[in-house]
C-alpha cells in the first residue's frame, strides 16, 4: 500500500471520534513508555502520529472540565498538544498557568485588551471571568480565519463582551502590516498600504479612546516581537499610579529581544521597569499539561536562568507585586521559565518535581 493511500485510510478511520480518541489514547500511552530524557518525544514521535490524523483545514471540538467549549482548526502545535491533552477533559487549552494566573488577574479587571487572541484559548476564560461585572474583551485578531474561531466559541459559550477587532496593535494607528509566517507562527511587518493581504495598525489608546473606554486593567500580548510597540501604544495608561495601571502579560522570545546582557537590559524591560513595573518570568509548559493544584511558579526579572537555543516564555509585569503574597503563588529564582519534560529536571520542572 502506498503512503498516500495508508494516509487516506488512516484518516477515514480518524473521521470516527471513538476511533480516533481510542488511538490517541494509544499514543499517549506509548508516549509515557519510550520517553528517554534529553529526547522530545512528543515533537519526535507521537506528535506526527497523531498529526496524522487530521488535516489543516479540519475543525476540532473540545470541551474543558469548567463546561467551556472550543472550536478550532487543526493547524498548530496548539491544536495537536490540546488534542492529545492528559486527562482527556482539561482544566485548559493552551499553556496551563498562562491560562490560570491570566483567569486570576481577570478575577480584578473589568477592561482587558488581547494582541493576538486566535481561536481563543484565553480570551475565552477572561471574558468569562469578567463577565458578571460587565467587563469586556477587546480581542485583536488579524488572522480572518481565527478571529471567525475567536467569534465562533464566543458564541458557543454564550459571551456577547467579546470585541473581535482585525487590527494590529502598534505605536501608531497610520501603519499598514501583513501576517508573515504561518498561522500561529505568523509575525507582522510593515506593508504598503492597500496590499491584499494588509491590516491597519492601532494604538491602544487611540482604540479605547474611540470606544469611550477610560480605563484598562490587564493587557495580554502574544504577537510575535510587536509587543513592545503595542505598548508603547498603551502608554498613557502604564504611567498611571499603583492601582489604576493595568497588570501586562506578554511573551518575550530570542528572536525578537536581544537578552544577551540580561534581561532586565533590554529596551523592553526597561521601558516598563521605568513606568514603576515589577517584572517575573512565567515558569509554563507551552503546550497543554495537567498542573492543576499546583502553585504558579514566578521568577523575578534578574534571576531567570536564560541559557539554552533561541526560546520564549510569557512575563508578568504588575505595579502591586503583593497580589502574588498568597500559597496560589511560587517565587523561585536560578531556573528556566520553560518547563520541558525531557530536559535536566533541577532548571525545567516545577519546584517538587513532575
Amino acid at each position: 500500500m502506498s503512503d498516500e493511500k495508508a494516509l487516506s485510510s488512516l484518516r477515514q478511520l480518524a473521521a470516527e471520534p471513538a476511533w480516533r480518541s481510542a488511538f490517541i489514547r494509544q499514543i499517549l500511552a506509548l508516549e509515557a513508555e519510550i520517553a528517554t530524557p534529553g529526547v522530545d518525544i512528543r515533537e519526535e514521535v507521537t506528535g506526527p502520529l497523531v498529526d496524522a490524523l487530521f488535516d489543516d483545514d479540519q475543525v476540532v471540538r473540545k470541551t474543558l472540565s469548567n463546561g467551556v467549549t472550543f472550536e478550532f482548526l487543526y493547524r498548530s502545535k496548539i491544536a495537536r498538544d490540546f488534542v492529545m491533552s492528559q486527562p482527556e477533559t482539561p482544566d485548559h487549552a493552551w499553556e496551563p498557568q498562562t491560562s490560570r494566573i491570566l483567569v486570576d488577574l481577570a478575577r480584578r479587571a473589568k477592561q482587558v485588551v488581547i494582541g493576538g487572541a486566535y481561536f481563543g484559548d484565553h480570551a475565552i476564560l477572561i471574558a468569562r471571568e469578567v463577565a458578571a461585572r460587565g467587563g469586556v474583551v477587546h480581542a485583536f485578531e488579524p488572522n480572518n480565519e481565527q478571529r471567525a474561531m475567536l467569534q465562533r466559541n464566543a458564541e458557543l459559550n454564550g459571551l456577547t463582551n467579546i470585541r473581535p477587532r482585525p487590527e494590529g496593535l502598534w505605536d501608531d494607528s497610520s501603519t499598514n502590516l501583513k501576517l508573515v509566517g504561518y498561522d500561529s507562527f505568523a509575525s507582522a511587518e510593515v506593508t504598503a498600504e492597500g496590499a491584499d493581504d494588509g491590516f491597519r495598525t492601532v494604538t491602544i489608546a487611540d482604540y479605547l479612546a474611540a470606544a469611550g473606554v477610560n480605563a484598562l486593567d490587564l493587557i495580554v500580548l502574544d504577537i510575535e516581537g510587536a509587543e513592545m510597540a503595542a505598548l508603547k501604544g498603551a502608554e498613557a495608561f502604564l504611567a498611571q499610579p499603583k492601582g489604576e495601571a493595568p497588570d501586562i502579560l506578554f511573551e518575550v522570545h530570542r528572536h525578537y529581544v536581544d537578552w544577551s546582557v540580561g534581561l532586565e537590559n533590554t529596551p523592553l524591560a526597561r521601558f516598563l521597569t521605568g513606568h514603576g513595573y515589577e517584572l517575573f518570568a512565567l515558569r509554563d509548559f507551552n503546550s497543554n499539561y495537567d498542573l492543576a493544584g499546583r502553585p504558579i511558579e514566578l521568577i523575578p526579572l534578574g534571576a531567570i536562568h536564560l541559557e539554552g537555543p533561541p526560546h520564549g516564555f510569557n512575563m508578568v509585569a504588575v505595579k502591586d507585586a503583593s497580589v502574588f503574597d498568597n500559597d496560589r503563588y511560587l517565587i523561585c529564582r536560578d531556573v528556566s521559565p520553560k518547563l520541558l519534560r525531557h530536559k535536566d529536571p533541577a532548571l525545567h520542572h516545577p519546584i517538587g518535581g513532575l
